[in-house]
């Protein structure tokens, strides 16, 4: 079932509307900009992120305008002088404005990488500006999990991983972005019956402790159970004595069996999953229950994951929650939101760039568009261009914070454009895919990218880089920009 959650215009920051603010008040909230939203580097010092959230933004986008109360509320703030923050005739302006900017985006389920941008906003200077903080919100947390579930499934090397986070998860929203987020990164299922019904998310569960500590055995709570949800017998077996429990789980099965029932299989939560496992399963295949899957949860990660795949463990599938809903070991992505071009009317692009003492953190100019190229079915490297420059011939990608570094693409690659039309003048142009095709496009475009760019210790860094045009401009803004400073502190201080 297709979700629109209603975001409201309020979901950003004071600074958004303070600049708005400013930016009518000095008569330039109508100047035509350019905005990317993009990260800087890769999450969980991995080689690949996973783009996703495009479904949640789009419905933002589609739904964005102030309502009477949000405005209400605007106008009780007041400044350091206690008068109102925001002129009525500002209020009235917002109350009226509509949507129409374009928008370009990165289909969900995209492998991505840091500099290139998710989202490119165009139009009214401050309609760009006010989106910034909400799509922030929504790219950054789902592109962060998505690419965890992603790294948690290659673990899992096929085995089906099931997400159950719900309980750890960030508040409410966060719980749903997260199931979301994990389905599309390619997670088999959800606990989470809310993310099942919004999203149509296959959802799995069966027992917990609890229920075996209300019966006096162990036994009789099994047999309740399955006496109960005879076509869901699958039995958490750790509460006492977990190869005990595999025991009772066996003798169930049987009686399950003589019922024209089916075990369906047990899950271990506690312990050490590869010993328990391999017994587990010598158990269950000496009853005549090969079938039976083994489930096995407790603090799951991929480096986990992988230790046990590497000890022989015999797990059929995962149960990933905390580490995988929380973003456990890297709680935020870290996408940002610049300004790369300004122009009035219809006359020539200004275009912008952002200078820091890191090198990594001064953006990229222009109107940017991304050229994935591939060759024998996978991904060999990506360029960053500018649209507003002339049509790019020269297949070289330059590292944009080292001249040196360049790959020039064979004459024989084929290639596609990453971001694709979403909004046209504020209209939506774009028929979001199911949440099983964003999926189906994480597993495919994860085959298409080399195995070294996928490992989790020192993955093989993947080449992106600027076209040769825009490195130019770049380097030519750059050096404009510090040459300004320069004269200024010189005309300040004749000595400095």
């Amino acid at each position: 079932m297709p979700s629109n959650r209603c975001i409201p215009a309020l979901l950003t920051d004071l600074y958004q509307i303070t600049m708005m603010y400013a930016y009518w008040k000095s008569g330039v909230h109508s100047t035509e900009s350019v905005f990317h939203l993009f990260f800087r580097s890769q999450p969980f010092k991995g080689g690949f992120s996973i783009a996703c959230g495009l479904s949640d933004a789009i419905d933002y986008l589609s739904e964005l305008a102030f309502k009477p109360v949000e405005l209400a509320y605007l106008a009780t703030l007041s400044g350091n002088d206690g008068n109102p923050l925001f002129e009525p005739a500002f209020l009235e302006y917002l109350h009226e404005m509509e949507w129409r900017c374009d928008v370009d985006g990165v289909p969900e389920g995209t492998v991505v990488f840091p500099h290139e941008p998710l989202l490119r906003i165009q139009g009214p200077l401050i309609q760009c500006q006010l989106v910034e903080t909400a799509l922030l919100n929504q790219i950054n947390f789902q592109t962060l999990i998505a690419t965890k579930a992603a790294r948690v499934c290659l673990a899992a090397k096929g085995d089906d991983v099931m997400e159950f986070g719900l309980r750890r998860a960030q508040g409410s929203d966060g719980a749903i972005s997260a199931s979301r987020a994990s389905y599309i990164g390619g997670c088999a299922a959800t606990s989470n019956l809310l993310a099942g019904q919004l999203f149509g998310i296959p959802v799995k569960g069966t027992h917990a402790h609890s229920w075996v500590m209300s019966f006096d055995t162990e036994k009789e709570a099994f047999e309740a159970y399955s006496k109960a949800m005879p076509n869901n017998a699958l039995f958490l077996v750790d509460t006492y004595d977990t190869l005990a429990g595999v025991q009772n789980a066996i003798e169930q099965g049987d009686a399950l069996r003589q019922r024209g029932g089916k075990l369906a299989g047990i899950r271990l939560d506690s312990g050490d999953l590869a010993y328990f496992s391999i017994q587990a399963r010598r158990m269950l295949d000496a009853a005549g229950f090969p079938d039976a899957v083994i489930v096995a949860s407790n603090d799951l990660d991929e480096y986990t994951i992988a230790s046990l795949k590497q000890q022989g463990a015999q797990i059929d599938i995962w149960g990933v929650g905390t580490k995988l809903v929380t973003g456990y070991d890297q709680p935020a992505l870290g996408g940002v939101y610049k300004l790369a071009a300004v122009r009035s009317g219809a006359g020539a692009w200004e275009h912008k760039v952002k200078l820091s003492e890191q090198s990594s953190k001064t953006s990229n100019p222009g109107i940017q568009q991304v050229r994935r190229f591939y060759q024998d079915g996978h991904f060999i490297g990506d360029m960053i261009y500018n649209l507003d420059g002339p049509m790019e011939h020269d297949r070289v990608l330059i590292d944009q914070t080292d001249l040196t570094r360049r790959k020039r693409i064979p004459a024989g690659a084929h290639s596609e454009e990453l971001l694709v039309p979403i909004f046209r003048a504020g209209t939506l142009v774009y028929e979001k895919p199911s949440i099983c095709a964003s999926r189906d496009r994480t597993l495919k475009q994860l085959n298409s990218l080399h195995e070294g760019h996928k490992r989790f210790l020192h993955p093989h860094e993947y080449p992106v880089g600027l076209s040769p045009e825009l490195f130019g401009l770049r380097t030519r803004l750059i050096l404009e920009a510090r040459g300004e400073k320069i004269a200024q502190a010189l005309t300040r201080d004749p000595a400095a």
